[in-house]
This record gives structure tokens, sequence and C-alpha cells, in this order.
């Protein structure tokens, strides 16, 4: 007696993460070349969001993404325009997007300039791989997670403060985080744990600048300051370093988007709401996490462009941390790949952050497998740089997680 043959085929369902891993499942099949190029955007799903768009704009958002066969999530109020505005949620394949955004060109409302803003939606959230551009050099991230090494030469950071207060002991570890491999050493002397206070120009120029002067030319990987103070900036860039780290993303000192665009430094915008000294004391909630975190840098990337530094100098920093609670950061912990539509590298500072200490139990002053764990989430979801105080663990940690994702 024959078997039926069709109880023999058992169907499963697969994750393609990236359009890499995609067309490997393809070429695997055997589908021909062309084939793979043409169903590309059909194998990847994708949910995009827009906040408060008009009922009638929303209406039309959704018929014409239904006639494309996908679908848009309204407001129930929203058919019938019984309310101002509704956030839309479009559903649907990359290749029904794109044709949802040929058709909303021909649409009044302004449809034209948004089906313009889908499409670098999904350029960016294809990207692999970022030019980042310094004074000195032009770098490739992405592909291989980089590892920026913290270098803290302050008397009271949250983790190591006072460690590497004296320049020999600061430029000591900074020459041994380039050996174990960092690439990039960020150097700050002004503390941003909470509850921090503010300390004066002359005192932080005279922690950072003699250890960045002695750094320039004994390491090989770029140097960054991390400040919110101009003139500490610009002495610290013609000391030797290339990137500005700004936890403020450049609102702190209004002199700071000049120093940067004069100086053909790259720079870290950071997400922080309030200063370090209250940052924590009320937190607030988020009506849309990551979204509200996303709209901010968005704001602070435009600045930035309009001040005259092109976009591949500029990386963006969710800030764990600052202004979030616990569960605000796991949140974004686990939502890191929606900053892909920013459409620039995205840097993670976890290290040894009390929400992971918290979770994890490691003490304050030890690296712990607490933030090796969230370094490797980290990694997972998307982010382009990790901003650590144990170079050697975090590059273990990446490097496994890097080759967990190649296709």
């Amino acid at each position: 007696m024959q078997s039926n043959p069709v109880r023999d085929y058992f169907p499963r369902i697969i994750q393609a993460a990236s359009a890499l891993e995609a067309e490997d499942i393809l070429a695997g099949i055997g589908v021909d070349p062309h084939g793979i190029r043409a169903m590309l955007p059909k194998m990847s799903h994708v949910l995009i969001r827009i906040d408060g768009v008009s009922c009638r704009v929303a209406n039309i958002i959704k018929q014409e993404m239904l006639s494309c066969g996908g679908d848009a999530a309204v407001h129930r109020e929203a058919v019938a325009c019984a309310r101002p505005s509704t956030d839309v949620l479009i559903m649907g394949t990359r290749k029904q997007v794109l044709t949802l955004a040929g058709k909303l060109d021909a649409q009044p409302f302004g449809l034209a300039a948004f089906a313009g803003r889908l499409r670098d939606t999904l350029t960016n959230d294809g990207l692999e791989v970022h030019t980042l551009r310094t004074a000195q050099r032009q770098l490739m991230v992405g592909g291989r997670t980089r590892v920026m090494g913290i270098l803290n030469v302050t008397p009271d950071s949250f983790s190591d403060g006072g460690r590497y207060a004296e320049a020999e002991d600061a430029v000591r570890c900074g020459c041994g985080m380039d050996e174990a491999g960092a690439d990039f050493i960020d150097v700050g002397g002004e503390s941003s744990r909470p509850g921090a206070q503010p300390v004066s120009l002359g005192v932080e120029l005279d922690r950072v600048i003699p250890v960045i002067r002695e750094l320039n030319g004994r390491v090989r990987c770029p140097i960054s300051v991390d400040t919110t103070k101009a003139e500490v900036a610009r002495q610290a860039l013609a000391a030797g370093a290339e990137i500005v780290n700004d936890i403020s993303a450049m609102t702190a000192d209004p002199a700071m988007a000049a120093v940067v665009a004069d100086s053909g430094a790259a720079v870290v915008l950071m997400h922080m709401r309030g200063t370090p000294c209250t940052m924590q004391e009320e937190l607030r909630p988020y009506r849309h996490l990551p979204g509200d975190v996303i709209d901010h840098l968005r704001e602070r990337i435009a600045a930035a462009t309009a001040a005259g530094i092109e976009s591949d100098r500029i990386i963006v920093d969710p800030g764990f941390g600052f202004g979030k609670s616990v569960a605000d950061n796991l949140r974004l912990l686990a939502r890191l790949s929606d900053f892909r539509v920013l459409g620039r590298p995205v840097l993670v500072g976890i290290s040894r952050k009390s929400f992971v200490r918290l979770i994890s139990g490691d003490a304050l002053d030890c690296s712990g497998e607490g933030t090796t764990a969230a370094v490797a989430a980290a990694t997972m979801n998307g982010a382009a740089i990790v901003r650590v105080h144990d170079v050697r663990a975090a590059l273990k940690a990446t490097a496994v997680i890097d080759a967990l994702k190649e296709p």
C-alpha cells in the first residue's frame, strides 16, 4: 500500500534577518539570479508607523495600501473622520510599500513628499554598512561591530571614577585599549552619572587635553572627546581627537555645532532628557518608545546638517540611562533595529549601567557578565558601535554575535 506523499510534506517557518540572508535562502533553493532580484522585496515584511496623521490623509494611505495587497491600521474613528488625526501603521512587504509610494506621488495633501520619505525609510532600513568621516580618515562602519573604549579622567565617574585621574595612568590605559583592539577611545573629563554636577572649563581642559595630546600618535584608532563644551572640543580636536561625543546633541553650548563643522570632525548626537544632574529625578513616561527618541535624534541630525556637518560625519546614540527608567532602557535595547531609519551608525553605551547591574547583580566596579550579555544583545539588535569599559570582553562578545549574524 502506497503512503500518501502529501503527508510527508511538513511546512516550517524561517526567518530572514537581512537582505543578504534572504538572498542566501533563495540561492540555496536554486532560484535564477533575475528571480532573486525580483523576489527579495517580497520576502521582507515591514511595519511603518506615522504619528498624528490627519484622518483624510490616513484614509487615502489605507485605501492605497489595500490596493497594493497590504494594509494600514488607523484609529477606529478615523474612517468617519470623527477625530482630527490618527496614528497609522502601514503593514506589507517592501515591494508593496514601494508600490504605495508610487501611488502617493500623485495624491494631494503633501503626500508626494511623504512618498519620498517612505522611500528614504526603506533605503535607510536596508543599509548594512555606513561611511563615517572624520577630519583625518574615512571608516566603513558595519559588518563587524566596532568597540569604543571608555577612558574617564575624572574623580567621580559612576564606575571608574579616580582610577585614571592622573594623566600618565590614563595614557597607559588608553594604549592598552588600543593594543587590545579598540576601534575608538573616548576620553572624558566631566562625569555624566545621575546627579553629577558640572565642572569648570579650566578643570575639564586640564583633565583631557594632556591625555589626548599624549595618546595622539601612540594609538592607531581614532580618539573621541566626551564633552558638551565647545572650547573643550576645539582644543581636543587640535590636540588630535577626531570625534566629539556630545551627550547634549550640541544643545548645551550654542558654539558646538560651528566647532564641529569647521574642524571636519565626526560627532555623536545622543538623546537625553534634562541634564545629568536632573535626568533621573522625575522620570516622565514617553508617549512612544523608541519613536520619541528617534524623533529627537532626527531633529538633531537636521540641525547638525543645517550647521554644515555632513550626514556621513554623524553617529546617533539612544542615550541609555539618560532620563529613562529600567523598562525604558530594556525597551530601547530590544528595539534598537528601529533606529536604522535614521540612516546613521548607532552607538550604544550600556557598560555597567545601573539598569544592567540591577538585573544582573554585577558589582559597580567590574565589567561583569551582565554588561557582556547587554553588549551581546545590543550587537544582535543593531548596534554599530558599543561603548564599554572592558574592551577585551566586548570584542569577544561582539565577535560571537557578528559571526552568528553573518549570512
